[in-house]
């Protein structure tokens, strides 16, 4: 019980002594209009002074992601074109898709490609980086081309 005593009147003068003391911030605007904060006023400079209690603290941890709207409604222009050739030729279109699922099928299934080089007219092996263009350039026209 004696111990539980002095449990309570430490605990009771521990909450006494701690005092909030406020820490003043100095805040000014240099010759290049950039603002500086100091615990030490700045020489020749007019600065104000904030109190450290008055600034409100920001939480300190993870930021929820905002939502974005959704961009269904809007066409790109490649979109755009592909409609405006279905509309004028469904048969360009289906062309353009029976082409672009062949280029597909022989882009995934070699991996060593040659190309014809435009300036030089020699063939070239193709670099892994221009065929993984191609092959995304392949499902988007697949997926503008053809019917669903």
């Amino acid at each position: 019980m004696l111990m539980f005593k002095k449990l309570i009147l430490l605990s009771l003068s521990l909450t006494h002594t701690f005092t909030v003391s406020a820490t003043v911030i100095h805040k000014w605007v240099d010759k290049d209009g950039v603002t500086h904060y100091s615990q030490q006023p700045p020489e020749n400079t007019d600065s104000s002074k904030l109190y450290s209690e008055d600034i409100e603290q920001k939480p300190i941890g993870f930021i929820q992601p905002k939502v974005r709207e959704s961009n269904a409604a809007v066409q790109t222009e490649d979109e755009k074109n592909a409609e405006a050739i279905k509309k004028q030729s469904s048969e360009q279109a289906a062309a353009i898709c029976e082409n672009a699922k062949q280029n597909l099928n022989i882009l995934t299934s070699h991996s060593r490609l040659k190309n014809k080089d435009e300036k030089t007219g020699e063939m070239v092996s193709m670099r892994e980086e221009d065929r993984q263009e191609q092959i995304s350039t392949q499902k988007e026209r697949i997926k503008l081309f053809c019917k669903k």
